[in-house]
């Protein structure tokens, strides 16, 4: 099974330069705890909903005045969209990470895969187990 079968498809870039409280909307548009951050049409990293609390909140910083850029993740992880669901998941396990962007061979963001995707669509319980317990564990 390749990731396009079973990657989430509603995604949005947000900019580095908008305050924390815009991608924290926009993940409430689409019932999400990540948002992927993007300049000039190129993935400049990610945001969670735990980067918001952690680096932001927990910190005392004011949502409204505080950048995405300050609080994302720079790193950018993707995998494509023609690879096999294992590989994407071995990535994941690998990165400790329960969400990975999705390129097409244009290295155009095309969606997100999500462990809950691996859950709901790959039928296939004891990857996602091996994924869950992979990224749990410290």
């Amino acid at each position: 099974m390749l990731v396009r079968e079973i990657m989430g498809k509603n995604t949005e870039y947000c900019s580095p330069d908008k305050p924390i409280t815009d991608a924290a909307k926009a993940m409430k548009k689409y019932n999400c705890g990540f948002v992927p951050v993007g300049e000039n049409d190129r993935l400049v990293g990610s945001l969670t909903d735990r980067d918001i609390a952690v680096r932001a909140v927990a910190t005392g910083k004011n949502p409204q005045e505080t950048k995405i850029r300050d609080v994302m993740t720079k790193k950018v992880l993707y995998c494509y969209e023609d690879d096999d669901i294992n590989k994407a998941a071995e990535y994941m396990c690998k990165e400790k990470i329960r969400r990975l962007i999705v390129l097409n061979k244009d290295k155009r963001m095309v969606g997100i895969v999500s462990l809950g995707d691996l859950a709901a669509r790959s039928h296939d319980l004891s990857l996602c187990g091996h994924v869950l317990e992979s990224v749990t564990k410290h």
